[in-house]
């Protein structure tokens, strides 16, 4: 797949286009209505002269890399050298600026990438809504178009996605630790690729949870997709071996299907059939363990736990501070012991097991990533209550790909009229290269360009 570059890059190589010509078109962007509210600040002036040193390179008769020409965004959660990282809250504001760029910046960087901005985020990545009392909350760009009513745009991963659906960035460096990739991927009509956690460094981050935090990027395409992941993990993504027969996915029956709204559930069933008459191979299954997870995290899981431990002395001096949902969700570990921790650990380990030997003979599961649509931005801000059913919700499935340890793929599966659904192909740790070649396949037979999902 190294070999099957960006239409974006040939222009470059080809000299159909300059990066430079390619950045101006995003930095025209990002400064428009729809894209503006996505960053916390801007860096037009060094992502021209990253775009012009690549123009130089290719003058030169170089490789300029595999991102050059292409304006990366980078979620407020990431050290990049000379600036500061404030996760989405006052508390880090005034934090010196970083030393280095954190790994995975710095792999964007010398693929040439061009770093346009650092985006809007849910304070410490905290919540699958979006929501940021501090800096304001991007509206989500997608459904602006057939619905004028505002819009949450999915978190935490916020201005990320905004940054992408509204043409100010290719590709959004973000991260997911519960679904904060594939949540606003959904919700805008966008990729989210959920890699393996450990694939790529998360040195250089503010961490929400070191054991479920993951690394990844929104992009347009499965192919952007795999072009950054390569990027970003520093491998290449191979094909897997051919097979003689079709994809052979799964549907899990329990709580991934539970409560879709119509929309959801419309275009999740169609995707399916589509799926199926092209000639996949598509079982339902119950996969009960599925139904263990919300006992398995009743006391907050990793998340509370973990963060609670980062968070601890901060808020001791300054709750007053924080977001009060997040200060909310992250004292829920306080309560938590070393021995309830342990047993979480345990917990995790024997049902990573146990899914593992549910799966071993799928290719991939299909799910609706989210089960709704993204619901009006405004109802949400003032209403506790409102927030977390929806934030729970929206958590839900996604969530249960990171308990997993492992890999999945968003992909838009609604039609022109509809606000936007995402379907979301999983599996655990280690099927990368499966997931995301399943991925471009079905991507293709959705948009209705081929006539069949072959394997690989």
């Amino acid at each position: 797949m190294a070999d099957d570059l960006i239409e974006a890059r040939r222009q470059i190589v080809a000299r159909a286009a300059s990066a430079g010509e390619l950045v101006e078109r995003a930095i025209a962007a990002a400064g428009a209505s729809l894209a503006a509210p996505a960053f916390v600040a801007t860096t037009f002036a060094p992502a021209r002269e990253a775009a012009a040193a690549a123009d130089r390179v290719v003058g030169a008769g170089r490789d300029p890399g595999a991102l050059a020409g292409l304006a990366v965004s980078i979620k407020d959660l990431f050290d990049v050298a000379g600036e500061t990282t404030a996760a989405g809250s006052t508390i880090l504001r005034d934090a010196p600026a970083a030393d280095a760029d954190a790994p995975a910046v710095a792999r964007l960087r010398h693929a040439g990438a061009a770093l346009i901005g650092r985006t809007h985020m849910s304070e410490f990545a905290f919540s699958g809504v979006g929501i940021n009392p501090h800096h304001g909350t991007p509206s989500n760009p997608a459904t602006a178009r057939l619905d004028p009513t505002p819009r949450i745009p999915g978190g935490s991963t916020s201005g990320g996605a905004v940054s992408v659906a509204a043409g100010a960035a290719w590709a959004a460096l973000g991260s997911d630790t519960g679904g904060s990739i594939r949540i606003p991927a959904a919700l805008q009509g966008l990729v989210g690729f959920k890699s393996t956690a450990r694939l790529v460094p998360i040195e250089g981050a503010v961490p929400l949870s070191t054991t479920l935090d993951t690394v990844c990027a929104i992009t347009h395409s499965v192919r952007d997709a795999i072009a950054v992941h390569e990027v970003l993990a520093s491998r290449p993504v191979q094909r897997p071996a051919r097979s003689p027969g079709p994809w052979r996915f799964a549907v899990p029956t329990r709580v991934m299907l539970d409560g879709l709204d119509a929309t959801v559930g419309r275009a999740f069933e169609r995707s399916v059939a589509e799926l199926s008459k092209a000639g996949a191979r598509i079982e339902d299954i119950e996969l009960a363990p599925l139904a263990e997870l919300a006992t398995i995290n009743a006391a907050g899981g990793f998340p509370a736990s973990e963060s609670w431990a980062f968070h601890r002395r901060w808020l001791a001096r300054r709750e007053a501070e924080y977001d009060p949902r997040v200060a909310r969700r992250i004292r829920r570990g306080e309560a938590m012991s070393a021995a309830d921790y342990i047993d979480l650990v345990r917990a995790r380990r024997d049902w990573i097991g146990r899914m593992e030997d549910a799966l071993r003979d799928f290719d991939a599961l299909l799910s609706p990533t989210v089960p709704m649509v993204a619901p009006p931005l405004a109802p949400l801000v003032g209403d506790d209550d409102a927030f977390f059913a929806v934030n729970g919700l929206l958590l839900r499935n996604p969530s249960c790909v990171n308990f997993l340890d492992g890999c999945a793929l968003s992909v838009p599966c609604h039609r022109a009229d509809e606000l936007p659904v995402g379907l979301m192909i999983w599996h655990a740790a280690g099927h990368d290269d499966a997931v995301l070649a399943a991925g471009l396949d079905v991507e293709a037979e959705l948009a209705g360009r081929h006539a069949g999902v072959p394997r690989g």
